[in-house]
């Protein structure tokens, strides 16, 4: 078999990521979670499914004072994530494993994380398409883990108190929010995301509290683009553009 090819993304200077280059893209969801997950107590914060480690990278540059826990069931993705966080200069801030995050033995102890993260799989297992690449279907659908899965683990892992952050499918909100209560992760903010305001949403951003009263406070839509096709000044925001020439 020959060798992946490795290609660079840069979102912006000082987050720059190798990337298989038969992979996935480097896209803007775990770009939009990291923005909208953290807060300034965050001291631990875990990354399900971390893959080439886009998500950890991030969120350990907008939370300085945290480390990181990831883990990743396919080890070249694993392997990627290391070297990510090595190319951005974070690999002592964090720990990668391989494994399955159903698998509780695999897993750091319970209640340790402030924060749990994760971009999972939009689409049921056998809904229809899926990708002939073995990488790229596991990422896109629920072959190996279910949207109940990862909300376990979730919330396994968060202290009392703690958050579960998660980037999902509008069509899936319903469910989402019923695996995290019945997980004991109550949710509290949401936030859709739109190509441009006034279309349907593409994307919800949702977090929830393990062991949260009840009260869901929902955020103004995120449009990424404004009515003549240009980036929306949030989007620019999140990507740094104002900061560069």
């Amino acid at each position: 078999m020959a060798e992946a090819r490795l290609e660079y993304d840069e979102l912006w200077p000082g987050a720059r990521f190798l990337r298989s280059g038969d992979g996935f893209s480097l896209g803007t969801d775990s770009v939009l979670l990291a923005a909208f997950a953290g807060g300034t107590r965050v001291r631990r914060l875990a990354d399900l499914g971390c893959g080439a480690g886009v998500l950890t990278v991030l969120l350990l540059q907008k939370l300085p004072e945290a480390a990181a826990f990831g883990i990743e069931l396919q080890a070249d993705a694993a392997a990627l994530c290391r070297e990510n966080l090595a190319l951005n200069g974070l690999s002592h801030r964090a720990e990668i494993r391989t494994g399955d995050l159903r698998d509780r033995s695999t897993l750091p102890e319970a209640g340790a994380f402030d924060l749990v993260a994760a971009n999972p799989p939009y689409f049921p297992a056998g809904s229809g398409y899926t990708a002939p690449d073995e990488r790229r279907g596991t990422a896109r659908d629920e072959r190996c883990c279910t949207l109940r899965d990862i909300c376990a683990a979730a919330a396994y892992l968060c202290r009392w108190g703690g958050a579960f952050a998660v980037v999902h499918r509008p069509e899936r909100l319903s469910e989402l929010f019923c695996a995290m209560t019945d997980c004991g992760l109550e949710p509290k903010r949401l936030r859709m995301v739109c190509r441009t305001a006034g279309d349907a949403p593409s994307l919800v951003l949702a977090e929830g509290r393990r062991g949260g009263k009840p009260g869901l406070t929902i955020l103004p839509p995120l449009a990424l683009y404004d009515a003549g096709g240009a980036e929306s000044a949030e989007l620019q925001k999140i990507y740094h553009k104002e900061q560069q020439p």
